[in-house]
């Protein structure tokens, strides 16, 4: 087996089951998925399973990445958030692509859902330029990333003490073992629900100042931002 698809998940009924349709629906069909789930009180596992998931017990997302992982049996893993999804023919072009350029590591770009123009300027602007320019010097990763099985062992994973950039944190160290780019072929496409509840400005800052502590001070280990996993209120819209 080529590829380990791993999505931790809390109460994600709503958006998994896009997810996993966006999986089912690709040209490349040489994967296994596995749903770490954090204890969902909503349909989450019942539909997971019923798309021929591997559901294992998760947590926080760290800890489910890595609950993931331990299950994986995949030459690669394919790290994703519950809440993107996989344009068509992405998967096939991202493996391709992982393997030409033989790389360890990789992130991948992102493409928020919705029709603002302001706002997909916003994350060319500030995540998907600078962490293409800044690649072979600070290794960026969020929502989507492809890693060597070999290489998650040989670092042992996510740091499942951290409490913020924890998937930052696992790219610089995995780029320290291997080879880490950013994808060309692909952007995979991501929900902006979190800064629809907590507000774009609160968002933005927040990870402003978190990526200037983990850069100059060092891991967050502590909740000094006060990141909630799974605490999407129904009512808001992409």
């Amino acid at each position: 087996m080529i590829l380990s698809i791993i999505i931790p998940a809390l109460n994600e009924e709503k958006y998994l089951s896009r997810l996993l349709d966006s999986i089912k629906n690709q040209d490349f069909k040489d994967y296994e998925i596995i749903v770490a789930d954090a204890g969902s009180t909503d349909r989450t596992k019942e539909i997971a399973k019923n798309y021929g998931a591997k559901v294992v017990k998760g947590g926080m997302p760290a800890a489910g990445r890595n609950a993931g992982a331990k299950a994986a049996r995949g030459k690669i893993l394919l790290i994703l958030d519950a809440d993107v999804i996989l344009p068509k023919g992405s998967l096939k072009k991202a493996i391709i692509e992982f393997q030409d350029r033989k790389l360890d590591i990789a992130s991948i770009p992102l493409d928020p859902i919705t029709n603002k123009k302001l706002v997909k300027l916003l994350f060319n602007c500030f995540y998907n330029i600078p962490i293409t320019i800044l690649e072979r010097i600070v290794p960026y990763g969020a929502m989507g990333i492809l890693a060597k099985n070999s290489i998650y062992k040989a670092i042992k994973g996510y740091d499942e003490k951290l409490m913020l950039c924890e998937d930052h944190d696992f790219v610089r160290r995995a780029a320290k073992k291997g080879k880490f780019r950013v994808l060309t072929s692909i952007n995979i496409s991501v929900s902006v629900r979190r800064f629809n509840q907590d507000g774009w400005l609160k968002i933005i800052a927040t990870y402003a100042i978190a990526e200037l502590y983990n850069d100059f001070i060092g891991p967050i280990k502590s909740d000094i931002f006060k990141y909630k996993f799974g605490h999407y209120s129904k009512k808001i819209k992409e």
